[in-house]
């Protein structure tokens, strides 16, 4: 018994040793989008983490998001963004669903892999995909993180 209390003692101390070694940035951030005023019903979050080769990897869900159609004005598509640390507004993609853009069930998500550090993620309504800038409508973003 006095053999078995021990282990475990030192097995739970060992653990606290090995965690504290464990950079925060290593672990994934999860942060959820604000509510929107053009899209009340949308509610999403957004994980970032670091990846193997020192980028960072994003993973956007969303749900209840209406085609960008029904938006007034009415656009083409969802754009996601992210302001970087040091690099500026970085368009980073178009939303997708899992059954074509934005299908019935009005799920949408995204998952990229960038260099950059991203400090907000925010989504516009836009005309075109191929654009360098946002010009449309801002229908949800983070908060600012890090």
């Amino acid at each position: 018994m006095k053999h078995a209390i021990y282990f475990s003692v030192k097995t739970f101390m060992v653990g606290i040793i090995a965690l504290t070694f464990i950079h925060p940035s290593v672990m994934a951030q999860k942060v959820h989008f604000k509510t929107a005023t053009v899209v009340p019903a949308a509610q999403g979050t957004v994980k970032v983490s670091n990846d193997k080769d020192k980028g960072y990897n994003i993973d956007i869900s969303v749900l209840h998001l209406s085609g960008p159609q029904r938006l007034q004005p009415a656009a083409k598509t969802y754009i996601v963004w992210m302001d970087t640390e040091r690099n500026g507004t970085k368009n980073t993609g178009e939303m997708q669903s899992k059954d074509g853009f934005l299908s019935s069930t009005l799920n949408a998500s995204m998952k990229t892999i960038t260099p950059f550090k991203p400090t907000r993620i925010f989504i516009t309504a836009e005309d075109m995909a191929a654009i360098s800038n946002p010009h449309g409508q801002q229908v949800l973003t983070t908060r600012t993180f890090n």
